[in-house]
């Protein structure tokens, strides 16, 4: 059984907690991984392109000229493929591109991005995360003492995970761009995979591993 140390917003290791091992076994599966992520970023498409056939084109209804006796190639519709203002062959539709998964398949991916976060030392518990001011910058403070702010690479972002979020944190979090919220509960293994560094409170992990087991 594994154990992390548990900070506080000042970056301080005040506590220790025992990983459920059931969980945090070490095992990753790429290939729900895979799967997982596909489904997520598919159900995310609208798939509302579209493009109008010979048929569906506006006018096109005389034939342009007679069949014979002028030497032009014939001609039955100005609104044919080869014509501008013509219809468009094999041009894409509207369609559903949404995918549905196993719960078991969507739980075994979320065990994994969890398991390789822990392997890669990119999983930090808090114990809370309260502030007293709606204020951006009390939040990078706190990112400051966590040393959770990305310095090299703006694009690395980094997710915070709560059990519950109130309206001074919401005000508060929204300015900061290289940082992603959600509820522990909601967490799906994308938006995990998608961040550098993964920040959860203790009882946000503590809803987190009710929902897995």
């Amino acid at each position: 059984m594994q154990t992390l140390p548990i900070y506080n917003i000042e970056g301080k290791e005040i506590d220790t907690l025992k990983l459920n091992a059931k969980v945090f076994d070490g095992t990753i599966n790429t290939g729900t991984l895979y799967q997982t992520i596909n489904a997520y970023r598919a159900n995310q498409r609208r798939g509302l392109a579209a493009t109008k056939t010979r048929g569906e084109v506006s006018g096109g209804g005389k034939k342009p000229w007679k069949q014979k006796g002028t030497g032009r190639a014939r001609v039955g519709s100005t609104r044919s493929p080869l014509w501008r203002h013509g219809g468009v062959v094999f041009g894409p539709h509207p369609r559903d591109f949404s995918m549905r998964l196993p719960k078991k398949i969507k739980a075994l991916a979320l065990k994994s991005i969890l398991n390789n976060k822990l392997k890669e030392n990119n999983f930090m518990i808090l114990d809370n995360f309260k502030i007293e001011n709606p204020k951006t910058k009390e939040v990078v403070k706190i990112l400051l003492n966590l040393k959770a702010i990305p310095k090299e690479n703006k694009k690395n972002k980094v997710l915070l995970l709560l059990d519950k979020i109130d309206n001074n944190l919401k005000l508060a979090l929204r300015n900061i761009r290289f940082l992603s919220v959600d509820l522990a509960k909601d967490a799906h293994a994308y938006e995990i995979a998608s961040c550098k560094k993964l920040i959860i409170t203790k009882d946000g992990l503590k809803d987190l591993m009710d929902r897995l087991n």
